[in-house]
Formats: C-alpha cells, sequence, structure tokens
C-alpha cells in the first residue's frame, strides 16, 4: 500500500500537567500563548499562530517526575487524510489504539503508537490544516 499525502508539520503536542491553573498561566502569561478553547475543568487548548498545545490534568500526580507526554499530533492537510493514514498503519502492522474519530471542534484524529510506545496523532483540524508552510 502507497503512503499517504505527506503529514504537514508537528504543530500539536498535548503535555499532562500536575498543576493545569499554573501550567496554564505560564503559557499564556508568561510565553504570550492564546486559549484556544477550554474542553472542560482538566483539558484546555492553547495556540500560537500554527501551533496547538493542550494542557490535560495528570491523572495520577508524582513529585518525582511530573513531566508527562501524553501524546503529539502530526497535522494533515484534509479529514479524509485520517482515515487513508488510518488504513496505512493498518496495512503496515502498526498499533492504532483509537481509530478515526470526529472531535467537537471539528478536529478528526486517530492515535497510534509508535515502536517504542510513544503515541502519535495523526490529526486534522480547521484551524491548522491546509496551511502548508513548505
Amino acid at each position: 500500500m502507497q503512503r499517504p499525502a505527506p503529514f504537514n508539520g508537528m504543530r500539536h503536542i498535548a503535555l499532562q500537567v500536575q498543576d493545569l491553573e499554573a501550567c496554564e498561566r505560564f503559557y499564556v502569561e508568561v510565553l504570550g500563548l492564546d486559549v484556544l478553547r477550554r474542553a472542560h475543568d482538566d483539558l484546555v487548548y492553547l495556540t500560537l499562530g500554527n501551533d496547538n498545545v493542550s494542557l490535560s490534568r495528570a491523572r495520577r500526580p508524582t513529585a518525582d517526575d511530573p513531566q508527562r507526554l501524553d501524546h503529539f499530533g502530526f497535522v494533515v492537510d484534509a479529514r479524509e487524510d485520517v482515515d487513508a493514514w488510518h488504513a496505512y498503519l493498518l496495512d503496515q502492522g502498526v498499533e492504532v489504539v483509537r481509530g478515526p474519530h470526529d472531535h467537537a471542534d471539528g478536529g478528526r484524529s486517530l492515535y497510534c503508537k509508535d515502536p517504542d510506545g510513544n503515541t502519535v496523532q495523526p490529526l486534522y483540524h480547521p484551524s491548522v490544516s491546509g496551511q502548508r508552510l513548505r
């Protein structure tokens, strides 16, 4: 099977944080990101132009290692690309942990694992997709 259209950048990262409110203040007030959307009390999406960061309240606080990378996303240009990547990843024997699904904000994505167990998200999102940077 041929690989689908190429990704259009890695402009999304999701972090699990110990103190959501303090981290939101840091990214917004110190670094200058804007709040894109507050999904619920435990999840906020921030934006900086073409970049998107989600901060979620960590499920299990740990003092010895507070940083948690939840997943990182590669942006695709079209909603249909998510489904094409799903078929391709399955064909390549990649573990898909959540198949293509729609988001309340108009996005569409799936989640898979890299060989080391990191979660990767091919992601269509209307605010960043289709803005080819090359």
